[in-house]
């Protein structure tokens, strides 16, 4: 440090903050929000951590100094993080005669409030769909449309609510559908729903999850104009409903004796208890089959994964994909699985 000049000083000491934080991101994922609230909202600016640490790695590289030890040490501890953030290898792509191609979107009521500038939403996103013709699909923020047609499914399960009774969470399949249902959660619109699917001789489940929403607008111009406390204690609370939600859909799902899958909004990034707590020791198909960024949420200041598709063991992924088309704030995410 001594020989370092004023400014690689500072550097070092905003670069020695930046990796405290990164290190304390790394237990957030085994800390209840209940309990720890204040720092579970730590968890959305870990991909900003990780951009930060690697720029530091760089600076001090090119100056040949000691210091890039200290992001490069950090980062390799959590090198499993870069992973859910960048996937550097290519698009796994698995040509499977069983492959069954399941698709999670939140369509965001079809854009009917006009928040995207996009005409014809609806009929565009039924375009989408027959052309890339997943043989099951889960939507959440659907809404009732005459234009939304699903003709190239046979059965559906929706659960609806709101105040005119067209708005929730719909799973479209190809495969017949031999039990349905829903797990709810208190005070909210926001649910866990669940079909029963027969391939060949294996009943499936699959299950289409929306936990709380933050509500966090994607635009800049918006966001700046929201109160920084008032952001920060709305996220903590925020934190508590998901984590109440995912255990009432965990005590659920324990109980089910199928094998099975899971879609959905969490609503929350892959460094938080949530997605932890609900994917357990099941796949995650972007860390095994997805390259690049992983963004399923259209937000301004860095790329944001909140859409998941996750597989227990029976299954194996052959491929992945998130889709570019701005049909909504979220993009459309796609799995290619096979039974083991």
């Amino acid at each position: 440090m001594k020989k370092l000049k004023l400014f690689d000083k500072l550097a070092f000491f905003i670069n020695s903050v930046a990796v405290t934080l990164l290190l304390l991101s790394y237990i957030i994922p085994y800390l209840a929000p209940k309990n720890f609230a204040f720092i579970s909202v730590l968890s959305l600016a870990v991909p900003i951590l990780i951009a930060i640490n690697v720029l530091f790695f760089i600076y001090w590289l090119l100056k040949v100094k000691k210091q890039l030890l200290l992001s490069l040490v950090v980062l390799a501890i959590g090198f499993k993080y870069l992973g859910s953030l960048y996937k550097f290898s290519s698009s796994k792509d698995v040509n499977d005669a069983n492959n069954i191609s399941v698709m999670s979107y939140n369509v965001r009521l079809f854009n009917v409030y006009d928040w995207i500038e996009e005409e014809n939403v609806p009929l565009k996103i039924n375009s989408f769909l027959e052309a890339q013709k997943p043989d099951v699909v889960s939507f959440q923020e659907f809404k009732k449309n005459s234009e939304i047609k699903l003709n190239a499914y046979q059965y559906k399960f929706e659960k609806l609510s709101g105040q005119d009774g067209t708005i929730g969470q719909v799973i479209a399949s190809k495969f017949p559908i031999v039990n349905s249902g829903s797990v709810e959660f208190p005070d909210t619109h926001n649910n866990a729903i669940f079909i029963d699917i027969v391939k060949d001789n294996d009943t499936l489940r699959v299950y289409n999850i929306h936990l709380q929403s933050l509500g966090i607008s994607a635009d800049v111009a918006k966001l700046k104009t929201e109160n920084s406390e008032v952001l920060v204690k709305k996220t903590r609370e925020t934190f508590k409903i998901q984590q109440e939600q995912a255990e009432l859909f965990l005590k659920h799902k324990n109980q089910s004796k199928y094998k099975t899958i899971i879609t959905g909004d969490f609503n929350n990034t892959p460094y938080s208890y949530v997605y932890k707590e609900i994917k357990g020791d099941m796949n995650d198909a972007f860390e095994m089959a997805g390259n690049g960024f992983g963004r399923t949420f259209d937000f301004k200041f860095f790329p944001i994964r909140i859409d998941f598709i996750l597989s227990d063991n029976s299954f194996k992924v052959n491929g992945f994909k998130t889709f570019e088309d701005k049909y909504s704030d979220h993009y459309p995410i796609m799995a290619k699985l096979s039974l083991e």
